[in-house]
């Protein structure tokens, strides 16, 4: 099972993070090419530990790095240009982990989902999140901000054939549970006991046809009538509790 990035689609050739959570991640994550930070005083003093020696800043004023980012971008002082980091596969990280869910995202598009669905996957202790390379947002300021430090830390797999890794994950010995509201069972009720991928859909389309079919088993979260539906961000986060909790009983 290898299942990793393949085209190329999502990949900037740099990306400019901003804010003291992404940033000092990043400057913390040994994987990560970091070509020029731009700081405040201010900024650089609420850095947790010192930067490498050497290290390329610049200093900055505030009206300065508004104009790094995009606009009303809270940054708190601190811009940094890095590199994207390096392409991650399913036997990597998956596989390394049998215990841990893995989470995949089908169609997810906004920036702001990914980040806190990256929040939390490393919050609950999820393997890695599964997305397709052409229906993703690139790695980007806005999804690591949303995800506040985890996209340094919680791998990120980009494959080109999302049902074809929903198969490698089945071979590998996962249940795949599509969250889906027309489901008659609850999450609760298709909940395994061995390795788990969780599915989930885009707001509004939710999963497509193929994806849904490539899936063992579709649950829904027992929500009341009183609304539709939860976003995309707020149904991971329950489903990896719930796949949290499972483990510990």
């Amino acid at each position: 099972m290898k299942g990793g990035r393949g085209s190329g689609k999502g990949s900037p050739s740099v990306v400019r993070l901003w804010g003291r959570h992404p940033v000092e991640a990043a400057l913390k994550n040994p994987a990560r090419q970091h070509l020029k930070l731009w700081a405040t005083l201010e900024g650089i003093d609420s850095l947790d530990g010192d930067l490498p020696e050497n290290f390329p800043i610049q200093r900055a004023e505030v009206a300065d790095l508004g104009r790094l980012v995009a606009k009303d971008a809270p940054h708190q002082g601190l811009v940094l240009e890095c590199e994207p980091l390096e392409d991650r596969f399913l036997n990597e990280v998956a596989l390394g982990k049998p215990g841990a869910p893995v989470v995949v995202l089908d169609q997810v598009t906004d920036p702001h989902n990914v980040g806190a669905i990256l929040r939390s996957a490393a919050a609950f202790g999820a393997a890695c999140i599964v997305t397709q390379d052409r229906h993703a947002p690139p790695e980007s300021g806005v999804i690591a901000k949303s995800a506040s430090g985890a996209l340094e830390t919680m791998p990120w797999v980009r494959v080109v054939n999302l049902a074809r890794a929903l198969d490698e994950l089945a071979e590998a010995g996962y249940w795949r549970i599509g969250m889906a509201g027309e489901a008659e069972a609850t999450l609760a009720e298709s909940m395994p006991t061995g390795a788990l991928a969780i599915v989930l859909g885009a707001e509004g389309e939710g999963l497509r046809h193929n994806i849904a079919g490539h899936c063992d088993a579709l649950a829904r979260l027992p929500i009341t009538s009183n609304i539709e539906s939860l976003n995309v961000s707020n149904a991971a986060a329950i489903a990896l509790y719930a796949a949290a909790t499972r483990s510990s009983e």
